[in-house]
């Protein structure tokens, strides 16, 4: 088995390892929704990305279930 050529003395390691350490994460707002998310991403809660939309928006997808078990609730007093 090889051997490492020099020891790397702990002071070394340290000045190398400086770097790693945890940054908070950095948040922009959306402009649409007001949320906090990642930059130059697609706000997972409205879906716009630059006054655009690009996902459907977690309203809309409520909405759609909120009219859908309506609709259910309808036909089953329609059925009675």
């Amino acid at each position: 088995m090889s051997v490492p050529a020099k020891r790397r003395p702990s002071s070394s390691k340290r000045r190398r390892a400086a770097h790693f350490a945890i940054q908070a994460t950095r948040t922009s707002s959306c402009p649409k929704c007001g949320k906090q998310i990642l930059p130059h991403c697609v706000c997972p809660f409205c879906g716009s990305y630059k006054g655009k939309e690009y996902l459907k928006s977690k309203l809309d997808k409520k909405e759609e279930k909120r009219l859908k078990k309506q609709k259910a609730q309808a036909a089953e007093k329609q059925n009675k």
